[in-house]
């Protein structure tokens, strides 16, 4: 297994877990996916959350903010969708995209073990 697919098993081994997807927000393409819900398209929603990235980044520059994002929460009713821009790789445009059942997840923790899964990710 390489660097990506190491990645995405830790990323599905987190608490409430059901997709991920490591994207190419210069290209909206996916690098990889891995997810235990077959009606939920993680190609399409990689691509729709690589609009809301550049929108914010847009808006950054638009306020002069000299600042990096570290992470995009969304919430919906019953999922979180939680987008990290890869700070290590800043340069590339990569992030990850994880999918979490808002009844089983911890969201703090969450986000801790993707910035474990970042620093130990080798593209």
């Amino acid at each position: 297994m390489n660097s990506v697919d190491l990645a995405l098993k830790e990323a599905m081994e987190i608490d409430g877990a059901t997709g991920v997807a490591l994207v190419d927000f210069t290209s909206g393409m996916t690098l990889g996916t891995l997810g235990s819900n077959h009606t939920f398209d993680l190609e399409v929603a990689a691509a729709g959350n690589t609009e809301v990235i550049r929108a914010k980044i847009r808006t950054m520059e638009s306020l002069g903010l000299a600042d990096t994002i570290e992470d995009i929460l969304i919430t919906l009713g019953r999922q979180y969708h939680l987008i990290r821009l890869l700070q290590s790789h800043t340069g590339r445009g990569l992030f990850l995209y994880l999918v979490l059942d808002k009844a089983r997840a911890n969201l703090a923790m969450a986000r801790h073990r993707l910035r474990s899964i970042e620093s130990q990710l080798d593209i």
